[in-house]
């Protein structure tokens, strides 16, 4: 069995080391809850990594949003490039959810656009976990909803071994209820074909293709090849091909399911009719004996997983099956960023009611389809075995849970938590306005937050009729946009950069070593004690940090934060004094990150479009037409490699030359 092996120079330092001793402790212990209170830039990721390489356990980390998750994916397959970690992610690129609006008498169907990469990604994650051991799956709240059942995804596994005798009809028939198509002309993932004595089949989760080979029903060979190009890769003496698809219904079980659909059908329209309510039960009945005739007829309609609980055979009110019923008994569940992913993760069955509940009661759909559902959070925390909540301000649910709370506030440049100053909202402007003046004649940035988006561009304005370099940052600013505002306030073409929310924008400015933060003594989401905290962090990157708050009134979240970062201080200060370490402020070139990561993007993509236009012609004899579709396969063959890495710049520049070719603007 693979052993989780962490491939980094990288070696634990300041308090790192005791954060994972205490983790690692308190799980064999069996422990289920623990806590990782890590500051910024302290390397929360690698003592998580240490975690898993200690243990040995299957891990499932979760995120909040597809950007943190897939910068987590990076970090965690460069530290275990020899292991097992995937992708877990929604695998809708848009999605309009199915709704109904009684006041308008809207009904709006569902509307959705799936990235097959990503579920591609999606599939080899859960056939990794049933192959392996060695796994990592970062993942969003998407684990939590509804996926085909484990058992029934692993009974449809066929296994082909070399010497063995096989059944063509029935592997034909099996492969087609594995929801593999069979296709001679356009090969691609989730299809089969069969050419003389080789059984071609791409599986759905794969990048390669596999050839079985055989002499009268006699397995004499299988080889993983290129899809494109026919290479030869390696040969096996044993394959095991999972489902195209997460969602697998026997025949005897979908014969079932259709007559429970049918009878609850017959007794939500009698409910209806009782009511006199004649328009809703004709819905219904129409609704679902059209949808009952497009599943015997094609296997599947649209809105099918709202019958997800008669078609498995299910009780009411019962939880689907998610991502983690595929995980073996013993397995970490580590919660990044916590103090938003748990709120998240909690709120994601009572978002989903309220919009089924509209549905049902006007007949658009039956009762069972509540039971389509997201994980309820008691349900999330059973099917766990441990979980360690990971975040520099952990919420009080988090606290209070967790046995053990290992605390990292040593960053390795010695850097302390910012100094956190209150003084008087009433002269707040003014006072502020003296302080980036003091603050730029330092060479060094400010970052200033508002309550709302007319206050950001109206203290701006004022500030630049005062001389001052400003510019405001709100969710109105285009991406691209925002990216250019932080680079120039780094360069300094600016001084001072005026927003509603800068703790959300991921900004990493070490010039910056002023943070004020206006009516701080407004209660609320952006004035919360975490909210604080996390603001105050991006100043956290300059030895000259600190932190205003104006405020008449010392609400809880203020105090609460002034003393848990004056605790943060003096362990950070009482450590550089005991190791002798005189804290640096970080130092970071300063480029145009976009242009950048343009360029190098396109100079490692125009190389891989020159090896693949040569190595095809020189090896193949074809017509220009056959030339032509065998560089555009292997192209997409090296997008989809990009797209897989989430290197989707690459990505996007391959499948542009590839429209270029197709359109006959490139020869």
């Amino acid at each position: 069995m693979a052993r989780f092996k962490i491939r980094s120079n990288f070696k634990p330092a300041g308090d790192q080391k005791e954060a994972i001793k205490k983790l690692v402790e308190s799980i064999k212990n069996q422990n289920k809850y623990q806590t990782l209170l890590g500051v910024t830039g302290s390397g929360k990721t690698f003592t998580m990594a240490k975690v898993i390489e200690e243990l040995q356990m299957p891990s499932l980390v979760i995120s909040h949003n597809k950007t943190l998750s897939a910068q987590l994916y990076r970090e965690f397959k460069t530290f275990f490039p020899d292991n097992a970690v995937e992708y877990f992610v929604s695998y809708y690129d848009y999605y309009q959810p199915e709704s109904y609006i009684p006041q308008k008498d809207l009904y709006i169907e569902k509307d959705a656009s799936i990235n097959a990469e990503i579920e591609r990604l999606r599939l080899r994650a859960t056939t990794a976990l049933m192959e392996r051991q060695d796994v990592i799956i970062v993942a969003t709240v998407s684990s939590i909803y509804g996926l085909g059942s484990p058992e029934l995804f692993r009974e449809q596994i066929i296994t082909f071994e070399k010497e063995k005798e096989i059944d063509f009809d029935e592997i034909l028939n099996k492969l087609i209820f594995m929801q593999y198509q069979r296709n001679d002309l356009e090969f691609e993932p989730g299809v089969f074909r069969l050419k003389g004595e080789n059984l071609d089949i791409f599986p759905a989760y794969e990048e390669e293709a596999v050839r079985i080979s055989f002499f009268d029903r006699i397995i004499e060979k299988i080889s993983k090849f290129n899809p494109v190009t026919g290479e030869l890769k390696e040969t096996l003496e044993k394959f095991t091909l999972f489902p195209a698809k997460h969602f697998i219904t026997p025949i005897e079980r979908l014969k079932k399911g259709i007559e429970d659909i049918k009878k609850e059908m017959e007794e939500q329209e009698k409910m209806f009719l009782s009511q006199g309510r004649v328009v809703e039960a004709q819905r219904i009945r129409t609704r679902t004996l059209y949808d009952i005739e497009l599943i015997l007829e094609t296997g599947t309609c649209p809105g099918i997983e709202n019958y997800s609980r008669p078609l498995t055979g299910r009780p009411p009110g019962s939880a689907a099956e998610t991502l983690i019923s595929y995980f073996p008994e013993n397995f970490i569940t580590f919660i990044d960023e916590s103090h938003v992913t748990v709120p998240q993760l909690k709120g994601m069955y009572r978002g989903d009611r309220a919009r089924k509940e509209n549905l049902i009661n006007f007949g658009f759909r039956l009762p069972s389809a509540y039971d389509n559902r997201p994980l309820y959070y008691e349900e999330f925390e059973a099917k766990t075995k441990y979980i360690v909540f990971v975040s520099a301000t952990p919420s009080e649910f988090e606290l209070s849970v967790s046995k053990v709370i290992a605390e990292q506030l040593i960053r390795p440049t010695g850097l302390v938590d910012p100094e956190m100053i209150v003084r008087p909202s009433s002269s707040q402007v003014q006072d502020l306005l003296e302080e980036v003046k003091k603050t730029v004649n330092k060479n060094e940035r400010i970052l200033v937050t508002t309550l709302t988006k007319k206050m950001a561009e109206e203290l701006t304005d004022y500030f630049i009729q005062k001389g001052i370099k400003a510019r405001f940052l709100h969710s109105e600013i285009e991406t691209l946009d925002r990216v250019e505002l932080i680079r120039d306030l780094r360069k300094g073409v600016f001084d001072c950069l005026i927003g509603v929310n800068l703790l959300r924008e991921g900004l990493d400015l070490p010039e910056v070593s002023l943070v004020a933060v206006l009516d701080a003594d407004k209660e609320g989401f952006l004035r919360s004690t975490t909210s604080l905290i996390q603001t105050a962090g991006r100043a956290a990157r300059n030895i000259n940090g600190r932190v205003i708050l104006y405020a008449d009134e010392i609400t809880d979240s203020i105090k609460k934060a002034v003393e848990e970062t004056e605790r943060r201080r003096k362990k950070q200060q009482e450590y550089n004094r005991l190791h002798n370490i005189t804290p640096k402020s970080i130092k970071k070139e300063v480029v145009d990150i976009i242009e950048r990561e343009h360029e190098e993007s396109l100079s490692e993509v125009e190389k891989v479009i020159k090896d693949v236009h040569l190595t095809i012609t020189k090896r193949m004899k074809l017509s220009d037409s056959e030339l032509k579709e065998a560089i555009i396969k292997e192209l997409e063959h090296k997008m989809f490699e990009y797209a897989d890495k989430l290197e989707f710049e690459k990505a996007a520049l391959l499948r542009d030359h590839i429209a270029a070719i197709k359109n006959e603007k490139i020869e």
